[in-house]
């Protein structure tokens, strides 16, 4: 099975009712390092070259962030902006991640209604994905759509469970889909 990298990045891992859930699905799959960003560098000095070794080793990268401020929390942008770096990540001789995939995994604690054009947020979710997606685009990385739960502050326990189960199943495909990948470029 493909090696899996999970940068975590949560400022308050404790209090979250959907990420930690989502977390413990990554925490119980084989073959898969999660890196929790806000217990490594509560200080918010990224150690980048730890970062980009981690990387060196993953064929799927995940992203799992809550939704702040229609994108991701300020660890997890710092982080871009130090390990993604020019001549590694992007730019002359940056292909240290092309061809690796990547795959956002989310809570945004408003419900999907909120984010349309009539609703609180008054645009689609879709919208903020953008920056997130470009990101791992203009770093040569293949692009999954994204896992969002929506709304897991306000509802039931059990509606918050079923909404985080399908994360097991996503999982196991994208790792297969990607072994099969890796299989059948090994044979070409």
């Amino acid at each position: 099975m493909p090696n899996t990298l999970v940068i975590h990045a949560h400022p308050h891992p404790r209090r979250s009712l959907v990420t930690q859930r989502l977390r413990r699905v990554f925490d119980n799959a084989p073959d898969t390092t999660v890196r929790s960003l806000y217990e490594l560098y509560p200080d918010f000095d990224i150690d980048a070259t730890a970062e980009r070794e981690a990387l060196a080793g993953a064929q799927l990268v995940v992203w799992l962030t809550p939704i702040h401020w229609y994108s991701v929390p300020s660890l997890m942008k710092h982080w871009f902006d130090q390990v993604l770096v020019h001549g590694w990540a992007y730019g002359d001789g940056g292909n240290a991640l092309r061809g690796k995939t990547v795959w956002w995994v989310a809570s945004a604690g408003a419900s999907a209604s909120a984010y349309t054009p009539g609703g609180e947020h008054g645009r689609p979710f879709a919208d903020f994905i953008a920056p997130i997606e470009q990101t791992a685009r203009y770093c040569g990385m293949h692009w999954l759509p994204p896992y969002v739960v929506h709304a897991g502050h306000m509802v039931s326990d059990a509606e918050r469970e079923a909404s985080c189960a399908p994360l097991v199943q996503h999982l196991q495909a994208h790792r297969s889909a990607l072994a099969l990948s890796t299989a059948e470029g090994a044979a070409a």
